[in-house]
């Protein structure tokens, strides 16, 4: 009896199951459960990874990426799986060594970053000027760094949410254009991550309209440290580091991306429609089975799931968008294209395969009683509410920004710079458990959003 008793209790703290509108249940428990027991998300990271490897932007290889996300969307039983193309400029890497020349010598482990101008096969050899941060080399006097290379050091630190990102990943998307505004004739910095391996850490960079985009790179960690090293040395004995850089890499022109489209269609078009997923473009160095190849996994898993439970009300749309390393192209696209008319809400996954571990709102106030039933759902498998406000994801930021709501799911970070944009952004450092885990997150949070009475559409201001 007392079995019983605590069975009903329990049942009774679990929240209301959903029905879908065949008469089907969006029950989250049973979802989360179903989840916990599949290994759709990983099988599609390893396919992606081994079938197509890195996906850079604009390529043939992302091109191929889409042909391949096509084919696996249709076989999943998606609807009206289609890509939208756009156009793009697009950059491909070259050569790239470095080497310390005097007073020391070595060679050390670098990355050219994206949209990084070529010193030409034959190399540039240069005296360094060293900047322990971004804010030094912005008080570096014009003209200063006159045919010199620029070297730019910060100490990012590990966090679980990835905060610490936004502050140092502005020596690589900011400090090239600075540079090159007080004449340095190459960039290098220490590599934005959080590993002591000697994997430089790619990413790109933007140069200012009219400013001539000089070469620019990313030290490994240990390298970039040792030429600390070999810097204060050379001071105190009065001589300067010399470095010598081969960078290659070249704008090929205008080249073709796309995102990849398909559909849970709803049973109610007027309630508006669920917009998620990760970005199919990845750097080169590695295959993008973090960043992002976990991403469209995961988002399009659960989506399965709730897919296969029954019609849910409200559409949902996968978007396993195109060039967002390179500058959240697709998702610019996709809201120039599309606008807010008719998305209720959007959600991405785009920060590794870690536990989740907090959910955090973007929503009306008349939407209370949902968010409580998502942090209630969510609440057994140790994810708590933030105080964040969710952005929605960087491929979403454009369509958010137009008024469109969001939830985010935010992942156990800890250890995501260690890999992120580096050769090690490979299969094995995806635990199959931690990605069920998203799986069963995510598919509670659609099954509870995709059947929600509410009015989500985002209102004219």
């Amino acid at each position: 009896m007392r079995t019983r008793i605590l069975l009903a209790v329990a049942a009774l703290a679990l929240p209301f199951p959903l029905l879908a509108q065949n008469g089907m249940v969006h029950d989250p428990a049973a979802l989360q459960q179903k989840a916990l027991a599949d290994d759709t998300a990983y099988g599609i990271v390893e396919d992606l990874t081994t079938e197509i490897g890195p996906r850079l932007a604009g390529t043939d290889r992302e091109a191929a990426a889409r042909d391949w996300a096509v084919a696996r969307l249709k076989a999943m039983g998606f609807a009206n799986v289609r890509v939208e193309p756009f156009d793009m400029k697009t950059w491909v890497r070259g050569i790239e060594t470095a080497e310390v020349t005097a007073p020391y010598t070595g060679a050390m482990h670098i990355s050219a970053l994206g949209n990084s101008a070529s010193t030409g096969p034959r190399g540039l050899e240069a005296e360094i000027v060293y900047f322990r941060t971004m804010a030094d080399l912005d008080a570096a006097p014009a003209g200063s760094l006159k045919g010199k290379i620029a070297f730019v050091s910060h100490k990012m630190t590990r966090t679980q949410s990835g905060a610490s990102y936004g502050q140092f990943g502005d020596v690589r998307r900011r400090g090239p254009n600075i540079a090159a505004t007080k004449g340095a004739a190459a960039i290098v910095i220490r590599s934005v991550g959080t590993d002591y391996h000697r994997n430089p850490h790619t990413g790109g960079t933007n140069f200012a309209e009219g400013i001539s985009p000089i070469p620019a790179a990313a030290l490994s960690i240990p390298d970039a440290e040792n030429l600390e090293r070999m810097i204060r040395r050379a001071t105190r004995d009065g001589k300067p580091v010399k470095m010598k850089l081969v960078l290659t890499p070249r704008q090929i022109g205008t080249t073709q991306s796309g995102n990849v489209i398909a559909e849970v269609p709803g049973s109610d078009p007027a309630a508006g429609m669920i917009l998620i997923g990760g970005h199919l473009d990845s750097w080169d160095l590695g295959t993008g089975a973090i960043d992002d190849g976990a991403g469209v996994a995961i988002s399009a898993a659960a989506a399965k799931l709730v897919m296969d439970a029954g019609q849910p009300k409200r559409t949902i749309r996968v978007v396993w968008w195109g060039a967002e390393e390179v500058g959240i192209f697709g998702g610019k696209a996709y809201a120039e294209k599309h606008g807010a008319t008719g998305h209720a809400l959007a959600m991405e996954s785009d920060f590794g395969a870690g536990r989740i571990w907090q959910v955090d709102f973007r929503l009306p106030e008349s939407a209370a009683a949902m968010q409580t039933k998502i942090v209630d759902a969510l609440a057994p498998m140790g994810i708590g509410r933030g105080r964040g406000v969710a952005s929605g994801g960087p491929d979403h930021g454009p369509i958010v920004a137009l008024g469109v709501n969001a939830i985010d799911l935010q992942q156990d970070g800890t250890d995501y710079f260690d890999l992120h944009h580096t050769p090690d952004d490979t299969l094995d450092k995806i635990d199959p458990q931690m990605l069920r885990q998203n799986v069963a997150a995510w598919a509670t949070v659609l099954g509870i959003v995709a059947n929600d009475p509410g009015d989500l559409l985002p209102k004219a201001k």
